[in-house]
């Protein structure tokens, strides 16, 4: 009797071990690829590509399409792992207020609760799981909140779950941890479950996005496996073959059969990324009509159709918070795309846009004081965004601002406030490796004849301190360029007091400092821009307007030349080159479309209203610049040029009405 219990002790504890192995192997587990039979196509799902990687559309039609028997997953063991990660790739659209969408589900039959869930709202994830524990059960949610996925960008979410700890990281940034009292269960049932994709067995809450990769990883963090990629969002634990960069080939069809040497990939849609992983593969942007090759790093144009602006379309309207004085466009790695508007009133301040969608929409406000001009720039990895305050704030002190962007808190957050007088723009510049930041001081009290500052950045403090002062009378603006190894600063002198018909300068940096290199004459001058038409250098002024207090007021002041000069090499200065018609002019913007160059003037004021038409001006290489584009505008402050994966734009500020307009370039 006793061998036969020996035996059986044995078998048990061989059968037990076995069992404990299967149900912690560490494995990944495809969700996705259960869903798809071996030839790709399965009803209910599509294959769409966006931003140059594909993904799978779930159709709501038929929900329980949608399913598969947990026991294809976990083949030897019915429990749930205790400790795991899922790793999620996904491209999300707009989110309507109070909707939640499911990712995923895990639901036995004979229950409506979820075993296991991942569903998002606009601005929340949520982690769903059941407690057998408690009496009948019980479902528990953790929330992560501030998690922003409706952007229609890839993102990859790695949530780590251990016991009572919690742990999501999106796109690998700073993991958001939570601790809850109730632990996730160690041993979860999943005898008679079934998971269901993008759905809780129902049509509501669907999933409407796009899905690239459902993992499920037992037993371990991801976060270290998908975080040492350099394209983290394209990385893979796993993923269906239908969704991989290289087609699956045909096995029987012949006609289907790849010909020798003609195993090359092209991706097709928005501008992919273009990495070491990518290197030797190619892109067609279609709305170009150019085919390009990655290098490894960029994208180099292999064959191009030259784009010609051929008419310019009102695209949207953009109510801000009151007029506006400037505006500032710019892009954040990893984040997106935004702008910046400088309001007047305060309250309730000043804002910024995030483009959402091929739109600008409001981001964040930030109290500011009668603001003129943003200007954003980096340090190493450090961004900023300075803002030009005129007027002082509710405590009678006159500061202007700078804001560093919060990497964890998503937002710019008050960094630095200097001292101005009635500031009128920023200037960020580099020279020989370190940073310095300029402003314009307009005027203190009724005094316009002051000086204007250069802070240079200091890396042990981490501030920026006062490194040189220059003389200004009224002015409004600053402009940096280099011109081989020499580095430049221009200054717009407006008004000194008693006259708008005063010299402006361009300084040159010669040991340490800046020195007067050259003035020009100019009328109320509001804006430098300088730019390159293939070797030749070029420097605009815009003139608002022609003011003496000691002859004759003209028939007009705002009916004014603003002028181009060129940079004479033999010379060794700018000369004249070509005299615009332009009317109260506060801001040039240069531009390029395919290979034709141009510059749109920001025209403010005839002398008797605001609503006049600003003009783009093509450049006609021997004619200079023509006439090509009226734009009606009203109050026109500021222009920006800018581009993203769906075309070309101009975005321009009114100061005299909450309404800036983005303009969209169409081509031929």
């Amino acid at each position: 009797m006793l061998a036969p219990l020996l035996l059986w002790a044995v078998l048990l504890q061989w059968a037990c071990g076995r069992s404990w192995q299967h149900c912690t192997e560490l494995r990944p587990l495809d969700v996705l690829a259960e869903l798809l039979p071996g030839s790709g196509a399965a009803r209910g799902v599509r294959v769409l590509q966006a931003q140059g990687l594909s993904g799978l559309q779930l159709r709501a039609s038929r929900p329980r399409a949608l399913a598969f028997p947990a026991s294809r997953l976990f083949l030897h063991c019915d429990r749930f792992p205790e400790e795991f990660s899922i790793i999620v790739t996904l491209r999300v659209l707009a989110v309507p207020t109070k909707r939640n969408e499911y990712i995923f589900t895990l639901m036995a039959e004979e229950s409506p609760g979820v075993l296991v869930g991942l569903r998002y709202s606009p601005s929340k994830l949520h982690f769903l799981f059941w407690s057998p524990e408690r009496s009948g059960g019980w479902q528990n949610r953790v929330t992560f909140r501030n998690v922003s996925l409706a952007d229609s960008r890839w993102h990859t979410l790695v949530l780590a779950v251990s016991g009572q700890s919690f742990s999501l990281s999106v796109d690998c940034g700073l993991p958001k941890d939570v601790v809850v009292e109730t632990p996730f269960p160690p041993s979860l049932s999943v005898k008679r479950a079934s998971f269901y994709l993008g759905n809780r067995r129902r049509r509501k809450g669907f999933f409407t996005g796009l899905l690239r990769q459902l993992v499920l990883l037992p037993g371990a963090d991801a976060t270290p496996r998908i975080c040492t990629a350099v394209n983290y969002k394209a990385t893979a634990l796993s993923i269906p073959a239908v969704l991989q960069d290289v087609p699956v080939k045909a096995v029987s069809n012949e006609v289907l059969k790849y010909p020798h040497g003609a195993n090359m990939k092209v991706t097709l849609g928005s501008r992919p990324p273009c990495t070491k992983q990518e290197k030797a593969q190619f892109w067609f942007n279609a709305s170009r009509r150019g085919l390009y090759l990655c290098d490894g790093s960029a994208w180099i144009s292999m064959l191009e159709v030259k784009q010609r602006l051929d008419y310019v379309e009102e695209y949207q309207d953009l109510v801000t918070n009151s007029e506006t004085m400037g505006v500032e466009v710019f892009t954040i790695p990893r984040v997106g795309l935004f702008a910046a508007t400088a309001n007047r009133h305060s309250p309730p301040g000043s804002a910024i846009y995030k483009w959402t969608d091929g739109k600008f929409v409001l981001y964040q406000n930030i109290p500011t004081y009668q603001a003129q001009s943003w200007k954003y720039f980096t340090i190493g990895k450090k961004i900023f965004l300075a803002v030009a305050n005129f007027e002082q704030n509710d405590r009678g002190q006159e500061f202007s601002v700078i804001y560093k962007w919060s990497h964890r808190k998503e937002k710019f957050v008050t960094y630095q406030r200097i001292t101005t007088h009635s500031a009128r723009d920023w200037e960020a510049f580099v020279i020989e490796g370190e940073a310095f930041l300029a402003v314009v001081n307009h005027r203190e009290g009724n005094n316009h004849n002051i000086d204007s500052v250069i802070y240079r950045w200091n890396p042990s403090t981490g501030l920026f301190e006062t490194n040189q002062t220059i003389p200004t009378s009224g002015a409004y603006d600053w402009e940096f360029f280099a011109i081989g190894p020499y580095s430049f600063l221009a200054v717009a002198n407006t008004f000194n007091g008693t006259s708008t018909n005063i010299y402006s300068h361009i300084y040159i940096w010669l040991s340490g400092s800046f020195q007067l290199f050259q003035s020009i004459l100019t009328f109320g001058a509001a804006d430098w821009e300088v730019f390159h038409i293939g070797d030749r250098v070029f420097l605009a002024v815009a003139n608002s307007h022609s003011y003496d207090s000691r002859i004759p007021a003209p028939s007009n002041f705002y009916a004014i030349n603003s002028s181009i000069y060129e940079l004479n090499i033999t010379a060794q200065m700018f000369v004249k080159f070509q005299d615009l018609l332009t009317y109260s002019a506060l801001d040039w913007e240069f531009f390029s479309v395919g290979d034709d160059s141009f510059l749109v003037v920001a025209n403010s004021f005839d002398g008797f209203t605001f609503s006049i038409n600003s003009i783009i001006y093509r450049w006609q290489g021997y004619e200079g610049f023509v006439a090509a584009h009226h734009l009606p505008t009203v109050g026109c402050r500021d222009w920006e040029a800018f581009n993203t994966t769906e075309g070309s734009y101009l975005l321009y500020s009114s100061a005299k009405e909450p309404l800036s307009k983005v303009l969209k370039l169409k081509t031929t």
